[in-house]
């Protein structure tokens, strides 16, 4: 049992992100810095796979990433089981938390909301 767990958690966690617009980046600190730099509107989301309200959270963002309103956006997605290094970076303590940067000011940060609107208006904050 113990290996067919530990095969599932890495055939997920290896699965790619794909959005019809905007593009999806595995966040470092660097790469979050270049797209800043960039002057691009950016999107830090904070999942677990075993998380009810990311769950809830992923179909949501995913429908705002193929929003063409919001095609400039870098989405970054942040394991909060394995990218600890991350969350220090972040400041993240918990899962399902969304941040939305305009160049290298964040403009509004959630955690736990599940309301569209709510979570459209964090998209909205970084344009």
């Amino acid at each position: 049992m113990t290996r067919f767990v530990a095969l599932l958690v890495a055939l997920v966690v290896s699965m790619p992100i794909v959005t019809a617009a905007g593009p999806v980046a595995k966040y470092s600190k660097q790469a979050l810095e270049q797209a800043q730099d960039a002057g691009k509107p950016v999107i830090v989301f904070v999942t677990a796979s075993w998380c009810p309200n990311c769950r809830a959270q992923q179909p949501i963002v995913d429908t705002l990433t193929k929003d063409p309103a919001f095609s400039e956006a870098v989405l970054f997605v942040v394991d909060f089981d394995s990218d600890k290094q991350a969350l220090r970076d972040l400041n993240v303590t918990m899962q399902s938390t969304l941040i939305a940067f305009k160049g290298k000011t964040e403009r509004k940060r959630s955690t736990a909301v599940t309301d569209p609107e709510q979570i459209r208006t964090l998209f909205q904050s970084a344009l």
